[in-house]
């Protein structure tokens, strides 16, 4: 399963389409992040899927965080300081 989601994280990552049309959002003057959540069910072959069917979320191995001045503005607001080391 982890090799599963490697997979897939690296073949987005790679996609040269992926990576145009996030620059021309960038482009356009905007910040962006990408989240996305496979979830993939597991049962052997022959066997029907039950409601026990084994279910998987597949994350980045090493997500980064990004926090812009809103997101610092608003945290603020809530009274919640970042440490800039973190």
């Amino acid at each position: 399963m982890k090799e599963l989601g490697e997979a897939i994280n690296e073949s987005l990552a790679d996609s040269e389409q992926i990576a145009d049309v996030v620059s021309k959002i960038k482009e356009g003057g905007y910040d962006i992040f990408l989240v996305l959540e496979a979830t993939i069910g597991v049962s052997k072959q022959g066997e029907k899927p039950t409601d026990k069917t084994s279910l998987v979320t597949t994350l980045s191995s090493n997500p980064e965080l990004k926090i812009s001045d809103q997101d610092l503005k608003f945290l603020k607001s809530l009274r919640i300081k970042i440490d800039d080391a973190a």
